[in-house]
């Protein structure tokens, strides 16, 4: 092996290892939030100071689990801002809230501690195209009269999000009662009664598919 193929190769074994500890600490620690920085090493099949030549420590870990989860939610937002610009923001909120909560529901427990008080922060800085898009998708549904205007977009964006992460936190995301509970909850913080978000939802039933 000649010795520009060695490193090639080196660099490339470091990076399958990196994903393949990343899709551990995913798969571990949705199952069981507070597994140890020894039970993700031995998923990954890794040593722990194997791991650690990649890591430093387990919060650091933690953060690149919910960068690399938050990359999904963001483009999930950028392709449903790209096909509903034309479409009632009411609509557009359920689709986006509906879409999300069917990606957390795959990764419920990882979602949950992506969003819990200790890293918010981080989550929050992660998720910030998604929060850019939310933010648009309230600021034309208050133009066009459809979302409630007794608050400004910026603290209506922020009522949603809150009122999103303490559903993903708080209930289970699997039954598919609680996703339609879940976009008539975020379609009432935005300023529809029950009734209204009810009608919503059941006039948009593809909102509702699991598939």
């Amino acid at each position: 092996m000649s010795t520009q193929q060695a490193p090639r190769r080196a660099r490339r074994d470091a990076r399958d290892n990196r994903t393949g500890i990343l899709s551990a600490a995913t798969e571990t620690i949705a199952r069981n939030p507070h597994a140890s920085i020894d039970e993700i090493a031995r998923n990954a099949g890794l040593s722990r100071r194997a791991l650690y030549g990649h890591f430093d420590d387990r919060e650091a870990l933690v953060r690149e689990v919910i960068s690399a989860g938050a990359v999904r939610f963001n483009a999930i937002a950028t392709e449903i801002s790209a096909q509903s610009q034309a479409t009632d923001s009411r609509i557009t909120l359920a689709r986006l809230t509906s879409r999300l909560w069917k990606e957390a529901s795959h990764v419920q427990v990882s979602a949950a501690v992506a969003l819990d008080d200790a890293h918010i922060n981080d989550t929050a800085e992660a998720l910030a195209p998604l929060r850019s898009e939310l933010l648009q998708v309230v600021a034309t549904g208050q133009a066009a009269g459809h979302l409630r205007t007794d608050v400004t977009a910026p603290t209506l964006a922020r009522l949603l999000e809150e009122t999103a992460r303490m559903m993903v936190t708080r209930i289970d995301t699997a039954p598919e009662p609680q996703l339609s509970l879940a976009v008539r909850t975020v379609l009432s913080v935005a300023g529809l009664s029950w009734r209204e978000a009810a009608e919503l939802v059941h006039e948009h039933s593809d909102l509702m598919e699991t598939n």
